[in-house]
């Protein structure tokens, strides 16, 4: 519920931000404008982004009869949590890693490479399954949009502040704006704070789907060994994947990239840890390291 809760709040910082953001470039025709603009561009996103990444990333749909204990798995914790039956798909890639998409519940769809199935357990697979219905479940995508959009109108009306600092405009104090000197600030104050509210978000979201995944399978450390996993084998098997999608993966696919681990839109993985076992993060530095012994592969789950 904190998550929830704290999402909501970062939600309203995001829409205070607009208000101001409009307030210095003219009013609310200003905050109007960027609101539309933004909303149009995260409509679209909204409806086909979910068949875009997909076909980005190769994704390759599978049946109960390809893939019958990954499409068990995924059956079953539909079942528990009430959702309908999402489509699976596999992504032709070694990196270990997975995402939810999809507008709805009823559109949900649950993507895994190749490289996890190899990688995992069953019970470490269940979690990451469990917290990508999560997810869903939760409505995360919409979510997602929504902080998209208040980011976005806040973008807009910042690249509106530069044209108008540029050419002189910009209302006076008198008129109830903020002058030019207002309309620079703005300028590059407002994008930075948009992008790191909308990061902290990210972030949220995915604390809440560990937990709703805990709740689901019934056994947290299914899923905090499997992040420990992806942890460390994120530095040694590097993902071919875009910046732009980054936040959909249930951990960075990025992480080793030093420029874009600065802003990262997932929680430390040995907080995420943490967390799930109820215990502080460890402070010995480094990549998380995964459980010792064999990966016990398991070959009815990869779909070949």
């Amino acid at each position: 519920m904190g998550n929830q809760i704290k999402t909501t709040m970062l939600l309203t910082v995001l829409t205070l931000l607009i208000v101001t953001a409009g307030r210095v470039i003219g009013g609310q025709a200003g905050m109007i404008i960027a609101l539309v603009l933004a909303g149009g561009m995260n409509f679209f996103s909204y409806f086909y982004s979910d068949k875009m990444v997909l076909k980005m990333y190769k994704a390759r749909e599978v049946s109960r009869t390809e893939a019958p204990q990954l499409y068990a798995m995924v059956e079953e914790l539909a079942g528990r949590a009430g959702l309908p039956m999402p489509k699976v798909c596999i992504i032709p890639q070694q990196a270990p890693n997975a995402f939810a998409t999809g507008r709805n519940p009823e559109h949900g769809v649950v993507a895994v490479t190749q490289g996890l199935l190899d990688l995992m357990g069953p019970e470490e697979v269940k979690g990451v399954l469990a917290h990508e219905l999560g997810h869903i479940k939760n409505r995360d995508i919409l979510v997602g949009t929504v902080a998209a959009t208040l980011a976005g109108a806040i973008m807009t009306l910042a690249s509106m502040a530069r044209w108008a600092a540029i050419f002189g405009g910009g209302r006076s104090d008198e008129e109830g704006g903020s002058g030019i000197f207002g309309l620079i600030a703005m300028s590059i104050i407002a994008p930075m704070a948009a992008m790191l509210v909308q990061m902290a978000i990210s972030r949220s979201r995915e604390y809440l789907a560990d937990a709703t995944a805990a709740q689901l399978t019934g056994n947290p450390e299914g899923l905090a060994g499997a992040l420990e996993k992806l942890g460390a084998a994120s530095s040694r098997i590097p993902m071919d994947a875009e910046p732009a999608t980054a936040h959909m993966f249930i951990t960075n696919p990025l992480s080793g990239r030093t420029l874009a681990s600065l802003f990262s839109t997932h929680p430390p993985i040995e907080e995420r840890v943490a967390k799930l076992r109820g215990t502080r993060p460890r402070t010995t530095g480094g990549t998380p390291k995964g459980p010792s012994g064999p990966s016990n592969p398991w070959d009815s789950i990869r779909g070949k």
